[in-house]
């Protein structure tokens, strides 16, 4: 874990200027990664070869709880940026409780925002912003068969007999 690479908004806004001025590119993405797996890996890995410095905007707890219901996450959010900080391919955590991360995505002004191909690109929020500011929208396709809820969905048969 790298306590230093999790930051508030006003640090990233900071070392986003500087990352600029140095010529760096920018990547970011966000999400909850609640139950870290080889397709988070996968894909975090992905993303940071886009660029020279990879944000990841964490859903905090309250912002996890809006999108994906009153029982998640199942790891609160300062264990899940610790796990995200400790990645070598993550340069930075910030955490953000609104619904989505526009806000964030205006603070930073990333060179490439980055989801996963399972959105559609007119539905990435953030997506018009970058553009607009001459930066581009990287889809990367998931690892098939894996997610939270499919790990969560199969505990619950496993040890509980849920369907």
């Amino acid at each position: 874990m790298d306590q230093k690479k999790i930051v508030s908004l006003d640090e990233i806004k900071a070392l986003a200027e500087q990352y600029r001025a140095s010529g760096k590119q920018i990547v970011f993405t966000n999400g909850c990664f609640d139950l870290l797996h080889a397709g988070h890996v996968s894909y975090l890995s992905m993303a940071a070869a886009l660029g020279d410095i990879l944000v990841l905007g964490l859903n905090s707890d309250l912002s996890v709880k809006k999108i994906k219901g009153e029982k998640r996450p199942v790891i609160g959010e300062t264990h899940r940026a610790c796990v995200m900080s400790a990645l070598e391919s993550v340069d930075h955590v910030v955490l953000f409780d609104d619904s989505d991360p526009e806000q964030l995505i205006e603070a930073i002004c990333p060179e490439i925002l980055v989801k996963g191909a399972d959105w559609p690109e007119e539905q990435i929020v953030g997506a018009a912003f970058v553009r607009k500011n001459g930066g581009r929208v990287e889809r990367i396709v998931l690892e098939p068969d894996i997610s939270t809820t499919r790990i969560i969905e199969r505990i619950g048969r496993l040890y509980y007999g849920e369907a």
